[in-house]
């Protein structure tokens, strides 16, 4: 499905079914140099259990036409934007990594548009590694190698995924290197810049679940959690065996963790 944000197309996902009017709606939001198809394990399970999903693509990432907004907060300032052009007044929000700054910022700013808030893989600071930056200014695909490298913990390193054939590592990489050239690099900047979470954390006002997982190497746990003790009405979830890529790497307990809070 498309919609008109700023005079240009933007593309979501919608897990396939059909919405009713009056659902709560589920606003999706990718992480770094990636896109809606990160969400490919939940968009659907939870659009059939009645809420209306947006599994959307960032400007400039996906299918979505546009130029990238170079900080998170007019990152989250595009997300608002976005819900006037889908005639949604208020969302449950859910992101993950640069996502997660994105939804914790808009929530912080625009408590009125936000119902509930999840955020995965997240931490209140997300400084980028030197060597990272530079590979991704440079359009290197030595960038994408080393996110994947971060970011999918050992057990998807070695395979065993419940859907038999499906590679974390590969479909990951797979997926950074084919985002336009300077994107990667243009979301770490504004990640590695972004230093307001503890801010935004103390504005927030709604119910916020932290899915955090235990093996993630780019925004360890325990930084999650220390995020989560600014926020008052905050629940927190951490996965077992599962490194950054959480949503690919253990569908079914991001369910688990979803359940009873989303749907």
């Amino acid at each position: 499905m498309d919609f008109t944000v700023d005079g240009l197309k933007t593309h979501v996902a919608t897990g396939g079914r059909e919405a009713q009017e009056g659902e709560p709606v589920v606003i999706l939001i990718h992480g770094a140099g990636m896109d809606r198809t990160v969400w490919q394990y939940q968009n659907r399970n939870i659009a059939y259990r009645g809420r209306r999903v947006l599994a959307v693509d960032l400007p400039g990432h996906g299918r979505s036409e546009g130029t990238p907004p170079n900080t998170i907060a007019g990152m989250a300032d595009w997300i608002t934007r976005f819900m006037d052009a889908a005639g949604v007044t208020q969302a449950i929000l859910i992101g993950h990594s640069m996502g997660a700054l994105i939804a914790l910022d808009a929530a912080g700013r625009f408590p009125e548009r936000v119902e509930k808030l999840v955020l995965m893989g997240v931490a209140e600071t997300m400084p980028v590694h030197p060597d990272l930056l530079a590979a991704a200014e440079a359009n290197q695909p030595l960038a994408p190698e080393l996110i994947v490298f971060w970011g999918v913990g050992e057990r998807s390193q070695i395979g065993g995924h419940p859907n038999p054939g499906f590679c974390v590592q590969g479909a990951s990489e797979a997926l950074l290197k084919i985002s336009p050239d300077d994107m990667i690099a243009n979301d770490l900047a504004a990640c590695n810049e972004y230093s307001d979470g503890v801010e935004s954390a103390k504005k927030v006002k709604c119910p916020t679940l932290f899915v955090l997982a235990r093996d993630d190497k780019m925004t360890p746990p325990k930084k999650g959690l220390a995020l989560a003790e600014n926020i008052t009405d905050a629940r927190s979830v951490v996965i077992e065996e599962s490194g950054h890529m959480m949503m690919a790497e253990t569908p079914n307990q991001v369910f688990d963790a979803l359940k009873g809070f989303v749907f």
